[in-house]
C-alpha cells in the first residue's frame, strides 16, 4: 500500500495560500513564499536545500512540513510540426496528457483539468474514456511547469510558452476550484507571468459555473458550440439537454457585460454532412448576430472552426477543405468575425478532440465503447489506452 504523504505539496497552494502557509505554519514573514514562488516557478528548483537564498533553519522547516511533487512523465513525444506533447503519470494506473503548440510569436500550451470526461460529448475521443476524477491544483500547475522547464532548455526562444487554454482533458468548470486557483498561479507574477487574456477556459456550456468564473477570475473564456440548433448540438454535446443554447448564450451575454470590451470564443468542430452545411453556417451567422446585439459590441463572439480529428472507432469524418471554407466564407460575409484552426500534432494524436490519456474509468464509458468498436468489428485492442 503505497503510503500517503501528509506534507503540503507547494504546487498546490497560490500565492495567498502559500503566504498563509508560510505565516500559519511555518512562522516565517509572508516575503518567503514570494522567493520560494520564484525558486519553484522561475527556476523551475524543487529541492530545497538549492534554494540558496533561504536560511537553513527555514530549509530544515521546509523539509518537515513541505515538498514539491511534479508530474511524472511517462511519455515525451515531438511532432513532425513541432507540437509537443506529455503523457503525465497520476495515481491509480491514470495519465493525462498536455500539448504545447508552437506559432509564429506565440506557444500554446493545452492542459487537463479531470482524468478522462464525464460529459460524453460524442466527437471527442477523451469522451470515450469515460471518467476517473478531478485533478489537484498541483496537478493542474504541473502541467505548466513541466512544460515550461522543458521550453527553457530547449535552443530555439520562439519556442516560448505564451498562452495556455484548459482545454485538454476534462470539463474545467466540473472543476471549479482547483482550475481558479491554478489559473492564479498561471498568471501571477511570482508565477508563469502570463497575461489574464492569454489564459483561456473552455467549457461545453456549465452554465451557473460560467456566471461563477465571470465574477472570481478574470481570464479569456470560449465555448465548445459546435451547432447553432438544439436537436443537433445535444445529439453532440449531451450537456445541452441541461443547459439549452438560450440558457447558454444567456450566460455568455452576462459573461462579457461583466467585464468591459472581453469577447468570446465559440468552438465548431466542422464534421462531414453532420454540422457543416450552408444552412448550418446560417443558423451560426443568426446566432452570432443576435449574440453582438444583444451585448452591443460589434464581434463579441467570435468563431472558431476546427476540421475534425478523427480518432478509432469514430463516425464522424473530417469536412473536405472546400466545405470548411465555403462554411468560413458565409459566416466572413455574414460579418462574423470567423477562424479556422489549423490541424497540429494530428500524427502523434495530439490535435484537438484527440486527447485520451488512460483513465482508469468509473463510469463504464470505456468499456462500453470497446463493445460498440467490436460490434463493428473494429479490433478494440487499445481503446482506452495511453496514446503512443
Amino acid at each position: 500500500m503505497t503510503e500517503v504523504s501528509t506534507k503540503q505539496n507547494l504546487l498546490d497552494l497560490d500565492r495567498e495560500g502559500l503566504e498563509r502557509f508560510f505565516a500559519e505554519i511555518l512562522g516565517e514573514k509572508r516575503y518567503r513564499a514570494h522567493q520560494v514562488m520564484k525558486w519553484i516557478h522561475h527556476r523551475h528548483v524543487t529541492d530545497f536545500d538549492d534554494m540558496t537564498d533561504l536560511g537553513k533553519p527555514l530549509r530544515a522547516k521546509l523539509h518537515t512540513h513541505a515538498e514539491v511533487i511534479v508530474p511524472n512523465i511517462l511519455l515525451d513525444k515531438p511532432s513532425v510540426d513541432g507540437t509537443h506533447k506529455w503523457l503525465l503519470g497520476m495515481d491509480g494506473g491514470n495519465a493525462i496528457e498536455a500539448v504545447f503548440i508552437p506559432d509564429k510569436g506565440r506557444g500554446t500550451l493545452c492542459v487537463s483539468s479531470q482524468v478522462g470526461c464525464g460529459l460524453a460529448c460524442t466527437f471527442c475521443s477523451t469522451g470515450t474514456q469515460g471518467f476517473n476524477r478531478n485533478l489537484s491544483t498541483a496537478e493542474i500547475v504541473g502541467q505548466v511547469w513541466v512544460a515550461a522547464r522543458h521550453l527553457g532548455n530547449v535552443p530555439h526562444r520562439q519556442r516560448k510558452l505564451t498562452n495556455v487554454v484548459m482545454m485538454g482533458m476534462g470539463e474545467p468548470l466540473l472543476n471549479f476550484d482547483n482550475v481558479v486557483r491554478a489559473m492564479s498561479v498561471m498568471r501571477d507574477d511570482l508565477g508563469f507571468g502570463l497575461a489574464n487574456k492569454r489564459v483561456t477556459l473552455s467549457t461545453a456550456g456549465m452554465v451557473p459555473m460560467i456566471d461563477r468564473l465571470a465574477v472570481e477570475s478574470d481570464v479569456s473564456l470560449a465555448v465548445s458550440l459546435h451547432a447553432a440548433n438544439d436537436e443537433l448540438r445535444s445529439e453532440l454535446v449531451p450537456l445541452n439537454k441541461k443547459y439549452p443554447i438560450a440558457e447558454l448564450m444567456a450566460a455568455c451575454q452576462r459573461y462579457v457585460q461583466r467585464k468591459p470590451r472581453a469577447s468570446i470564443t465559440f468552438e465548431y468542430t466542422l464534421m462531414k454532412g453532420v454540422n457543416d452545411q450552408p444552412e448550418h453556417a446560417r443558423q451560426l451567422a443568426r446566432l452570432m448576430r443576435q449574440f453582438d446585439n444583444a451585448v452591443q459590441m460589434k464581434d463579441a463572439g467570435k468563431v472558431n472552426l476546427i476540421p475534425f480529428n478523427p480518432f478509432p472507432g469514430t463516425r464522424y469524418e473530417r469536412s473536405a477543405e472546400d466545405d470548411i471554407r465555403s462554411f468560413q466564407k458565409l459566416l466572413l460575409d455574414s460579418h462574423v468575425l470567423t477562424m479556422v484552426r489549423r490541424t497540429r500534432g494530428d500524427d502523434i494524436d495530439a490535435a484537438c478532440g484527440q486527447l485520451k490519456g488512460q483513465v482508469m474509468d468509473r463510469t463504464r464509458r470505456q468499456a462500453e465503447f470497446k463493445k460498440k468498436l467490436e460490434a463493428q468489428g473494429i479490433p478494440a485492442n487499445g481503446a482506452g489506452d495511453a496514446a503512443a
